[in-house]
Order: C-alpha cells, then structure tokens, then sequence
C-alpha cells in the first residue's frame, strides 16, 4: 500500500535518457529512420505521441503508404522504394495481403522492439526543447497515460513529427503556406482561389452484417447534403481511402485549428454515412452498419522547415540532378484546393514528371539549427515541390537517408551540414547504397566490398529466345509495348505472334524516352508497316535497323488496327513489361497528361503496366537471342531495373540448383553476406486496404544456401519474401570461395541483383 499526506506541492517523476539520436515522430519516416540509425550502431531514442506507429499509415488514419510508384498510374517502373521502408512492405505482403491496418501496425512495432539500440516512447509528446547556441542540448517530452516527463538528451536529432514541434521550438526557419510564383519561378503556384494549404481528412469503414441495420444520426451530423458540392460521386460500397476528397481544413491553421478541423470532418463523415443509409437512394446499403471511423485526422500540410537547399517545381519536372543526391521522389506534385470537400473545384489537381527525380541531401537538414535533421514531410521545400515529396514513402527513403548520414555524424563529431559534400558525402552515398537505397543516377565505388577483388562463375545465364506463346489473344484496342532492356548494338530481329481478323496494315514502332533513364516511350526511332492479309495468324518478323551506343531501356509499339490482335505469353522475364497507353483513374484522369498553359508541366502519354496477375507479355522470338542479364550485374550498384536489367537471371535445371561461385586467390575473412534479389520493384505493395493476390514476389529464390571452400554449408534461408539476405556471421568466416545455391524461386525466374560480401 502507498498512502502519502497532503503536500505543498508535488512533481512528476522524471527520468533523463541519453542517446546518439534522438528522433521524433514515429510515422513511416521516424520509424525507418531509427530501424536505419540503429542498424548502423547508434543508440536511438524514438519518442511518438500516439500508441501506435506508423501515422498516416497506421490503424488510427489507416491511409495506404505510396511513393514514386504512384499505384503503378505513372510512367516510373521499377520505382519502389528501397532499404528498410522496402523490407517493411514486403514483410507487409508477406503477413497481411489482405491489408489489414492493425497487422501492419504489428509488423512497425515488430521491427522497432526486435532493434536492441532503440528506445521506443509511445504515449510520449515532445513539449519543450533545451539549447546550446545553435545547437539542440535535449528535448523534453511527456507521457500523460505514466504521468512521467523525459529529458532526452543526444549530440543528435530528428524531427520527423510532421507539424515540426522540435524544430519550431529550436527557432529553425519554417514556411507555412504557398510561394508566390516569382520567388522560384513556380508556374504552378496557385492563386487565393485556389488556396495555399491542404486540409486534413478521415476515414471510415462499412461492414455487411447480412440483416437490415438502423442508422440514427447524431445531432452533429450534416444534415444537408448538398452542401458538399461533389456529393452525387458519393457511392455505398465505397470506403476507407476512396473518400480521401472528404478533406477540410486547408483555409485554417491546421495546427491550432486541429480541434475545429477533427469536429467538423466527423460532422461530414456523419453526414455522408446519413446520406448513404437514410436517403433511400442506396438500397444496397440495407446491411451495411459503420463499423470504423478515424480517430484523428489525417493531416496533409503544416510547416515546411529550411535547409540548405529548397526543392522546386524545377527540380521535379525538369529531375535536376544534384551531387549530393541521397534520396528520390516520384509522386505526382498533388495538389487539392483549399475549400476541400465543400470546394466546386475538381478534389486534386496531379501533375507527374516523366521519371523520377533526386532529392539532395541539403534539404534534410535545417539551416539554423546545427545538429537537427528534418525528415517526412517538414523538408525543405517549395509548397509546389512539396505536392510530391509529402507522401510517406518518399519521407520514409529521406529519413533511412537522415540515419546513415546521422551515423556518419557521430564517428567523425561534425554537424550535418559538414557531410554535405567532399569525401563524407561520397562515404554517405556509399553507406546508403549498401543499405538498399536506391539513389538513380547515383554510383558510389566500394572498395571494400571483397567481391571486388573475386572471379565470379554462374552455372548458367539466361538468354531469351522466345516468350512462349498461348492460344489466349487480344485485340490491340490501344498501343501497347513492350519495355525491354537492349543492350548495346544492333537491335535483334522481332518475331510477333499475331491474327488479323480483316487485312490491315500493322505498324510496329521502336521508341525511346526523350531522357536517358525515364521509361516515357515519348521518341519514336523507326517505324515498321507489314501489310496482314485477313484470316492471318502466325509470327511476323519485324527488323529494327538501330544500333545503341549504349544500354537502353526501349519500346517496341504496336498501334490499333480494326482486326489486329496479338498472342499472348503467360511467362514472366525480369526486367520486361508489357504497357498500354491508358490512364489509371487512380492517380490520372486521361491517358495523356495535360496541364494547364503556361504552367511549366510538361504533357506526355501515360504508358503503364498491369498488376499480376492480369499482367502477361506478347508471344515473341528473337534473332540472335536477347542477352538483357549478365553476370556482371552481381557486382552493380544499382539493385533493381534501372537503364539495364542489373540482373543476373538463371531457369534452375530439373535436377541441379542455380549456382554462383565467387572465389578469391587468397583466404578472406568475411563477416558479413548480403544478396539482393528481385521482389518486384514496380509492385507498390500499397500497405493497407488494398488486398494483394500474392505474399511473395515470384522471382524471388524460394530458398537458398551458402558453402564454403570446403563445400560445408556456412548459412541457410529459407521462405525467402524480402528482396535482401543479409547474413552476418557470429565469428568470421574463413575461406577463399562461396557457392550461393539457389533450388528454386517462388514461381518464376530466378533473379539476382547484387551480392556484396564484408
């Protein structure tokens, strides 16, 4: 028993903990940026003021977690994310394919408690900072449910909390709202029509119950529903992130105003689920009862703080390059008009570039507060450029970025700013692609990666000859392609599986993107008209006269024609798409992109693929073979399809596993394995809601083994679904040679990308 006399006064029990790092805000971003930073030998302190983790991601707001794949709506292939936010997804499709939120929630916590490094704070709000001159000595954060209050204290920091809290109370330069379009030449910078925040939105969920539900609206409910201008695109079976357009907030500070926001979003959520059941337009809603509704709103736009460089409209649409590049981006610049639901302008305006683009290391840090990071969506940024570089994937690649480089920090006592160029900045880059990042147009040599200095042997490479046909086909209602890596020289003749219900003529097209490395078809190199009589169906061959200088990825095009239809190969090839040029209403509203005059967009064709399992490539041969995967690729940078296939690609034999064998002339001592695979990096893997057909990308090794020189087996994995082994060796192993065998894949071609060795 406690029992204690009446006081004068009494304190909160305090408690000070020390680390290398300390970050706040435990969404998508904090959370990758502390499972990086500990992995990297640091001592984390992650302190977030909600139960659980995850943000917008979590079972709070439950919103899908999206990047630069865009929902596979752009022209960004192989455009997922990379490093931890990667393994997050794929362990995600592993366990929960049916997107259930609070799964996902289980999947962040797991991966925080299982790093010895992190301390994790949930319950905990940051409410008062410390400082040294420039610099951040602690920060101070309470927990109401334990009634402790912390002092956190670290040489680092992070703030990764969305609104900014550390950096606003550290006095770090910040901007709340839109540019005027001269500062940064800006084309795109709305208006006050338009507004210059986006509001704040929930969510809710419906459940059959299979019996007639009552609905009694509460008092509070809107009751006039055509008050929402866009009200008749409301739909019963609709749920979850199909209302996102039910966003309000964005003419109010959406930080003080957040109470009158949260009321007046549940007053329209209401409402609508008071249309849905009462209206009577919707019988099929009879059995439906609301089961879920949001308890915080998901919030869009807040501060945006200052780094040493302001990402822009340019940097995005024109994908400036930068040196000091760590990250990248690639979702649309995505902008929603102010009023939000009770707006009568269209609920969000997308505007894509054609590829991805670079974000640079200058923007994730403040350029008043020496030792703070900024990460998720507080970077340095135009409101513009902010449109794109908000969502959580992308914030989620930056903060992994933020990690690495705080590590780097510590070893060598600077700032941040210190390592934004010379030799550590080269160091970061390097670190980073070791992790998994991918950073496009981005390599970094290793030298001590010890497959440097190795001969590698593979049991066999594969060469494409064929795309098996089936007797499935389709008529060519659209152009379609397909996106193959060639590399340099003359193009290989094209044997196409065709019928013609008519005599036509079929006009075949070779095309390129008008920039290196995008995946835009936008450039047409030849073009090749064979005349079809009617009733034909057989291969005819299509003989490009090209010769590349260098690897390219290229589109061969086949355009409509009454009557055309092309066999189909159900057979999947890393690295190869079959497109359409069409839209996916999800992310755009036409096949082609056009943007407003004089904007500083640029109007494009949307190419894009179908998800598995619609997804299947022509029926198609080649003379000579097509040789698109290499051996060489085992020691490449880049760890997915970028300009090359960067794989190695085998079809194991019936009886033998697929074999590489890496030998040395001397004994090394290796400590650590790592080999990436490919789980399908244009997959977006969307977190939750969406159900996913597969827990495991079909290219992937379904098992693998590792031996020694003297065949004994050193390492096994198995139920292999992320896209990276990472082997560490309780004591170092010893030997001049390793066999990787890999017996089979999960249903496709094995596919291998890098394999790195320390």
């Amino acid at each position: 028993m406690v029992r204690l006399e009446s006081e004068k006064k009494r304190t909160l029990f305090s408690q000070e903990l020390n680390a290398d790092l300390v970050i706040a805000g435990g969404g998508l971003p904090g959370t990758c940026a502390a499972i990086t930073a500990g992995r990297e030998g640091l001592k984390v302190i992650l302190v977030q003021d909600r139960p659980v983790l995850g943000g917008n991601a979590s079972s709070e707001i439950r919103l899908w977690a999206l990047g630069a794949t865009s929902h596979m709506g752009n022209n960004n292939r192989w455009a997922r994310e990379g490093g931890v936010i990667d393994e997050l997804l794929t362990e995600n499709l592993w366990r929960n394919p049916e997107g259930n939120p609070v799964i996902f929630d289980t999947i962040l916590l797991d991966k925080v408690w299982n790093e010895p490094n992190i301390t994790l704070l949930l319950d905990t709000a940051v409410n008062k900072i410390e400082k040294s001159g420039n610099k951040i000595r602690s920060v101070e954060a309470f927990n109401p449910s334990e009634s402790i209050s912390y002092s956190l204290r670290a040489p680092l920091f992070c703030d990764a909390t969305g609104d900014g809290i550390v950096a606003y109370l550290a006095g770090a330069s910040f901007r709340m709202g839109a540019e005027k379009s001269e500062e940064f030449n800006e084309l795109l910078a709305p208006d006050a029509g338009y507004g210059e925040l986006l509001g704040s939105t929930i969510y809710f969920y419906s459940k059959d119950t299979g019996k007639p539900v009552e609905f009694i609206s509460p008092d509070f409910a809107l009751k006039n529903i055509s008050e929402i201008p866009r009200f008749e695109r409301i739909q019963a079976e609709e749920q979850g992130c199909s209302f996102w357009w039910l966003e309000y907030g964005g003419r109010l500070d959406t930080i003080k105003d957040s109470a009158h926001i949260k009321r007046e979003l549940l007053k329209v959520v209401y409402g609508v689920w008071d249309y849905i059941k009462n209206s009577g337009k919707f019988p099929e809603a009879e059995n439906l009862t609301l089961e879920w509704v949001g308890s915080i709103p998901g919030k869009r736009e807040s501060r945006r703080f200052e780094g040493d460089y302001m990402l822009t409209q340019s940097d995005i649409i024109e994908q400036h390059r930068h040196e000091d590049a760590v990250s990248y981006g690639g979702w649309a610049i995505d902008l929603h008009p102010a009023d939000g639901v009770y707006s009568e302008k269209p609920p969000c305006n997308q505007y894509h570039s054609q590829g991805v683009y670079q974000i640079p290391y200058r923007s994730l840090y403040s350029r008043d507060v020496q030792n703070l990071f900024l990460a998720g969506r507080l970077i340095s940024s135009s409101h513009i450029a902010f449109g794109s570089t908000r969502v959580m994937m992308t914030g989620a690649h930056n903060a992994q970025a933020i990690a690495v480089a705080a590590s780097i920090c510590r070893e060598t006592e600077k700032n941040p700013a210190d390592i934004s160029k010379g030799y550590l900045l080269k160091t970061l880059q390097k670190r980073l692609l070791r992790t998994g990042q991918f950073i496009p147009f981005t390599k970094v040599h290793d030298a001590e990666n010890l497959l440097e200095n190795a001969e590698i042997q593979v049991s066999d490479t594969l060469k494409i000859e064929t795309f098996p046909g089936t007797d499935n086909h389709h008529e060519i209602s659209e152009p379609e392609g397909l996106l193959i890596p060639f590399p340099p020289g003359k193009i290989p003749k094209i044997k196409v599986m065709i019928r013609a219900e008519s005599t036509l003529d079929a006009i075949f097209q070779l095309r390129r993107s008008g920039r290196y490395g995008n995946y835009s078809p936008d450039t047409v190199l030849e073009e090749v008209t064979l005349n079809i009589r009617r009733g034909f169906s057989g291969g005819v061959s299509v003989d490009f006269q090209s010769i590349l200088e260098k690897p390219e990825y290229l589109t061969v095009v086949i355009l409509p024609a009454p009557g055309l239809s092309v066999f189909e190969s159900h057979n999947s090839f890393p690295g190869i798409l079959r497109l359409h040029h069409g839209a996916n209403m999800q992310v755009a509203t036409s096949a082609v992109q056009i943007p407003p005059p004089d904007s500083g967009i640029e109007s494009f064709e949307f190419w894009i693929p179908d998800r598995r399992h619609a997804a299947f490539l022509w029926a198609a041969s080649f003379t000579p073979a097509l040789t698109p995967y290499h051996k060489k690729f085992l020691m490449n940078t880049y760890e997915r399809p970028f300009i090359e296939s960067n794989c190695w690609a085998v079809k194991p034999g019936h009886n033998q596993p697929a074999e590489i064998l890496i030998k040395w002339k001397n004994i090394q001592k290796i400590n650590r394995l790592i080999i990436s695979m490919d789980s399908d990096f244009d997959h977006p893997m969307e977190s939750v809601q969406l159900t996913h057909k597969d827990r495991v990308s079909p290219f992937l090794p379904r098992l693998l083994r590792v031996k020694d020189d003297m065949d004994a087996t050193v390492a096994s994995v198995e139920k292999i679904h992320n896209s990276r082994v990472d082997i560490r060796f309780e004591h170092s192993l010893t030997t001049s040679s390793l066999t990787i065998q890999i017996p089979e894949s999960w249903g496709e071609i094995i596919s291998i990308f890098r394999i790195s060795a320390y």
